[in-house]
């Protein structure tokens, strides 16, 4: 298993749901990023949501 691996929040799942999926992989998180995503709407870009990513370092035994 690679030493470090990212984890994206998906669609209608909670913080809490990501960083437990993360310790079930045997993962604990080392870092947040968040972007903006946008989409187009009357020739303007908007922000539509917040993409939330964790880097999570392999946790050692």
């Amino acid at each position: 298993m690679p030493k470090k691996k990212k984890f994206k929040v998906e669609d209608g799942e909670s913080l809490e749901g990501c960083l437990a999926r993360m310790r079930e992989e045997g993962y604990q998180p080392v870092r947040r990023m968040e972007r903006p995503v946008f989409i187009e709407k009357d020739g303007r870009r908007i922000v539509d949501h917040q993409e939330i990513v964790f880097e999570g370092k392999k946790i050692e035994e």
